[in-house]
């Protein structure tokens, strides 16, 4: 069984930086990328930003590119996400997601439980 562990969301206001952090745990993740998707009340599940397992290819969405920067250990099974110059827009729940194909398709195979971010105006 595969486990997620997302920490690190809160309120913060527009132009602030946030991190978020994911804990793996459950089974090994050699050759499985981790990245971050979000979701708003309403959309369907956005795709943020993903990491390869060697951490030498990432992978943003567009929305989030030049602010947002994704990072990986993969001794500790560990990604982490630094968003920065968040916007109002960017307020949803973020959950981290490990895959095989996550870097070429954007297809997450688990999903941890969320962790909510607010960026107020």
């Amino acid at each position: 069984q595969v486990h997620l562990a997302e920490s690190g969301g809160g309120l913060v206001q527009a132009g602030d930086s946030l991190r978020l952090s994911c804990d793996a745990s459950g089974r090994t993740f050699t050759g499985m990328s981790m990245g971050w998707f979000r979701q708003t009340p309403g959309k369907e599940r956005e795709f943020v930003a993903a990491i390869n397992w060697s951490g030498d290819e990432t992978r943003y969405a567009d929305s989030v590119k030049g602010r947002f920067t994704i990072s990986g250990d993969t001794s500790k099974n560990t990604a982490v996400l630094q968003m920065n110059s968040l916007k109002p827009e960017d307020t949803a729940v973020y959950y981290c997601v490990a895959g095989a194909s996550l870097i070429s398709l954007t297809r997450a195979d688990y999903w941890g439980q969320g962790t909510p971010v607010t960026v107020s105006s």
